[in-house]
């Protein structure tokens, strides 16, 4: 899937893509692919995703 980072905490590692069509998709700080724990907000990126919890989470976040 594709979308932007629309929000980032640093400091909970907690987050929110929004995918193409305007879904947003929580995420966490390990779902970035390059292990870096931080990604800018409006980043325009890749992702899959992860059923956890009886929702989705975004995951395996590339840059595009």
């Amino acid at each position: 899937m594709n979308g932007v980072v629309v929000a980032f905490d640093d400091a909970s590692g907690l987050g929110e893509v929004e995918a193409d069509g305007g879904r947003r998709i929580p995420f966490h700080c390990v779902g970035i692919a390059d292990g870096t724990r931080t990604i800018a907000v409006g980043t325009a990126v890749e992702f899959g995703l992860l059923p956890k919890l009886g929702r989705y989470e975004a995951t395996d976040i590339r840059p595009e």
